[in-house]
């Protein structure tokens, strides 16, 4: 080889030492990137020139220098999709254990909130005002305080409930955020896709491009159970909850039905949903009967990591809040119409944080609101008995005194559901509790209703859910439902734990391979850096050489 041609050699390790430095001047500048994968500087050799070439000797050969092939990111797609997976069902779980300290915050068990507990057993409670009342129950204060307490037990019952419903309606609009989410990274990841593709038709890679894309996959994966492929030009087609999410140039976006009673979030698929009537601008109107089949997901799926079930974000928050508000008629398998449906509690009920509560809770209320107006009827009823003409215990139209009432509507008809949300206090005992006389016609008292009052409070007949077999009094069947979103808590949290570790350490992972690391580029640095004053020497001493002879023949 001529020196001359020497030459080219130290340019190639110029040029390719130049586009090292200036690939490591990249990752140092990215360094706090978020989604920035490390790049590294691939180089290879040029082509050989042949001197000889015959069967008996070995090939004489000269080499023309480095060639820079390309810059490659450091990925590794095993880990890549492992990460993704645990990440959303992470995210599945960190909503879940979210929601249940919600619970226990709205009805006052993390020392803040309504302090339900206090209207119901506390010592200024509605169980010791109908203590106080059993020892005296003529007298006046005793009286007062009783329906006082009454008062102050449905009025904090309506703010528990309320707050169970607000969380409800925060959790619907957390949905619509997440499907807003969802159908913008798509839009985004297929924008990427066209730009990818036009990127790589030459010689160049768009690495920065892929690092976006591959940040958006990891936010999708946060949301919902995904899956992804990429074919040889570059193109990632996604599946969320297995439909196409992104497939060739469509984006098939998810959809949100309302329900017009509650409000509430249904995701489905538009691509799936059977449109049988349209609006005069042709967009079809949407029922519930029409998205049957085209729901995103289906919720009355058992949990379980072994089905991936549980991962993402949206099908946490769907599940904890819940389609409706949940009453107490729920846990005996009555649907919201009315009717009765075999296994209606645990197929739509029971897998629900909030509506599982609202339900338990409803239930306590409503026993207790019962039980006592019932006292009272039946007070009134056995006086009748002995006197066919006694008012006792009886308002001025001749029926018994009801402490509880259902609430009137506008028009003057009463509700016919007897729930939390729907029961108020009645007003003319709770201006004149001195109506409750509890003073029999031979002007004894009345302990006989005593005795049926403190008796509802003690008798253990309840039970928390068709679940759970063991009767319940009053007192305890609260302690049991505080008990049961403690324990079911725990749980969640102690598996959010295991899943957070088991997420960091895919992530540790994954950085050590995709993460920039400031030391290994500064030695890169200085690396190339040597290289590239090697070959500027390598080259003074080739045009040296040159410079001596040209001299040395010209004389």
């Amino acid at each position: 080889m001529s020196l001359m041609s020497s030459l080219y050699i130290g340019v190639s390790g110029l040029q390719t030492s130049n586009n090292a430095l200036n690939t490591t001047a990249h990752n140092m500048s990215n360094l706090d990137t978020q989604g920035y994968t490390r790049q590294q500087a691939l180089q290879g050799t040029r082509n050989y020139v042949t001197h000889t070439k015959t069967a008996d000797k070995n090939w004489i050969q000269t080499g023309l220098g480095v060639n820079y092939t390309r810059t490659r990111q450091e990925r590794d797609i095993i880990l890549d999709r492992n990460y993704r997976r645990e990440y959303g069902r992470s995210a599945f779980y960190d909503v879940s254990a979210a929601a249940l300290e919600e619970i226990e915050y709205i009805l006052g068990e993390s020392n803040e909130g309504h302090e339900f507990s206090e209207a119901l057993t506390g010592d200024n409670g509605l169980w010791v005002a109908v203590q106080e009342l059993a020892k005296n129950p003529t007298l006046s204060v005793n009286q007062d305080l009783f329906m006082t307490k009454c008062y102050e037990f449905i009025n904090k019952a309506k703010a528990v409930y309320d707050g169970l419903c607000t969380y409800q309606d925060n959790m619907n609009k957390k949905v619509k955020t997440d499907v807003d989410l969802v159908n913008k990274y798509a839009r985004e990841i297929e924008e990427l896709n066209r730009k990818i593709m036009r990127v790589e038709g030459g010689p160049e890679h768009a690495n920065d491009l892929r690092d976006r894309r591959n940040y958006l996959l990891d936010e999708l994966a946060k949301i919902g159970n995904i899956s992804y492929s990429e074919d040889p030009s570059g193109y990632v087609s996604v599946r969320f909850e297995q439909v196409d999410l992104v497939k060739g140039s469509l984006v098939n976006e998810m959809c949100l039905y309302m329900d017009q009673k509650t409000g509430f979030y249904t995701p489905y698929w538009k691509m799936l949903a059977n449109f049988d009537k349209f609006d005069e601008k042709g967009e079809p109107i949407v029922s519930e009967e029409n998205i049957k089949s085209a729901k995103v997901f289906d919720l009355t799926q058992k949990i379980s990591s072994q089905y991936d079930t549980d991962i993402g974000s949206l099908k946490a928050t769907l599940l904890g809040r819940g389609d409706h508000r949940a009453t107490y008629r729920e846990l005996d398998n009555i649907n919201p119409d009315g009717r009765y449906e075999e296994n209606w509690y645990n197929t739509h009920i029971s897998q629900s944080v909030v509506m599982n509560v609202q339900a338990e809770f409803d239930r306590l209320v409503n026993v207790i609101t019962s039980k006592i107006n019932s006292v009272l009827t039946e007070a009134a009823d056995r006086a009748r008995l002995t006197n066919p003409g006694s008012d006792y215990l009886r308002d001025k139209n001749g029926d018994p005194y009801q402490v509880f009432l259902p609430m009137v509507e506008a028009d003057g008809t009463a509700e016919t559901s007897w729930t939390v949300r729907n029961i108020i206090i009645n007003s003319e005992l709770r201006q004149n509790p001195s109506l409750l006389t509890f003073r029999l016609s031979e002007h004894s008292e009345d302990n006989e209703t005593m005795e049926a009052l403190k008796k509802a409070f003690e008798e253990t007949i309840y039970t928390l859910n068709p679940n759970v077999e063991t009767p319940l009094s009053f007192q305890d069947y609260y302690k049991n439902l505080v008990s049961q979103i403690a324990n079911t808590g725990f749980v969640f949290r102690g598996i959010q734990e295991n899943q957070t570790q088991a997420t960091d350490a895919l992530a540790y992972a994954r950085e050590e391979i995709l993460g920039v690391s400031s030391d290994e580029e500064l030695t890169n640095m200085i690396m190339y850096q040597n290289a590239y004053n090697a070959s500027s020497r390598y080259i003074n001493v080739i045009s040296e050489m040159l410079d001596h002879l040209l001299s040395t023949l010209g004389r």
